[in-house]
């Protein structure tokens, strides 16, 4: 099996209750159907149910098995708006304000996954990253230890000679455009976190750069070094090393030859990268040349899981990411 498959098997087990907020997008409505199906996770629809039902069996979908909130409603609605109004206080905001965001879709759901409602969120199909990311922010937050909101891609290559049985997990590749020293430990600790409790497997992360070692000085290479020592400081437990070329963190002989003794040289099953620029671009590049698979963006770095998609999303990637957040819910501790 590949990435995906054993991702969605895992979930099935779980299942994890996942929030869909859009519901008037029909590939959620068909994401959903595919998810009972498949049992890959137990949907949650927000909208009337008789309407949902009925404009999914147009389209030959079975979706009466889903579990459906109808926000305007809801009796959640009080005590999302107090919960949002007690977080955004501090910035201004006023109840009324708060009363108002919890009506939108995305800030339901957001706050259905903060307040233990629902497992997980998977949105952003009909609607911008930064939208759903804003709603992340505001309901939910940061995981403890952590500041920076990040994103990953885990990428399925055709062969298993690289990474966890030929599956790497790329960050940051959609969010962060130009992280700090702080954000990009950040991002090394929750993409470390989010392989461990996507694969059970122990994660060794490259911390990439054009330098290994110090082979070249420059500053960029110099805040990865730096991001490395504060990674390694705050989590002793993981296996972080760098800052190293993308060679030496692939190829055994090659990180032996640059002096790097780590259990992450020529080993390496996560790669951070010092910007968004190299990520998206290594991604992208890897997708098309080595005709590998990639699962994301998902994000990370959250309390609790609640994550992005692409606007040119097919049915089958909505359930691939709801997998994933249940994946990730069930690492929530607490």
């Amino acid at each position: 099996m590949n990435f995906l498959e054993k991702v969605r098997k895992a979930s099935g087990e779980l299942g994890k209750r996942i929030v869909l907020p859009e519901t008037s997008d029909q590939r959620v409505l068909a994401a959903a159907a595919e998810m009972l199906a498949g049992r890959v996770a137990k949907p949650v629809l927000l909208g009337r149910r008789d309407e949902l039902v009925a404009a999914a069996a147009k389209a030959g979908l079975d979706i009466k098995d889903a579990e459906f909130v109808e926000i305007a409603s809801s009796p959640l609605l009080a005590p999302f708006t107090d919960h949002i109004f007690e977080r955004r206080r501090h910035k201004g905001a006023t109840r009324e304000e708060a009363a108002e965001l919890v009506r939108q879709p995305l800030m339901f759901g957001a706050c259905m996954v903060a307040l233990g409602k629902a497992d997980g969120a998977v949105g952003g199909s009909a609607s911008p990253t930064a939208d759903l990311i804003r709603a992340a922010i505001f309901a939910i937050g940061p995981a403890e230890g952590l500041k920076t909101v990040s994103s990953f891609m885990a990428v399925d290559l055709p062969t298993n000679e690289f990474g966890w049985d030929g599956t790497l997990f790329y960050a940051d590749i959609g969010t962060v455009i130009a992280p700090s020293t702080e954000q990009l430990a950040d991002i090394a600790i929750a993409t470390a976190d989010t392989f461990k409790a996507l694969t059970g497997q122990e994660p060794r992360v490259a911390m990439l750069s054009f330098s290994t070692k110090g082979s070249a000085k420059h500053s960029s290479q110099e805040k990865v070094a730096q991001a490395t020592e504060q990674a390694q400081k705050r989590r002793p437990d993981l296996a972080i090393d760098g800052e190293m070329q993308v060679d030496a963190a692939l190829i055994p002989a090659i990180a032996s030859k640059k002096g790097i003794t780590s259990p992450v040289g020529g080993r390496a099953n996560v790669f951070v990268f010092p910007d968004l620029n190299s990520g998206n671009i290594a991604y992208k590049i890897t997708e098309r040349i080595a005709h590998a698979r990639v699962c994301g963006p998902v994000l990370q770095g959250l309390s609790r899981p609640m994550s992005d998609l692409s606007r040119g999303c097919k049915p089958s990637d909505i359930a691939d990411a709801a997998a994933v957040v249940s994946l990730q819910a069930q690492a929530v501790k607490g």
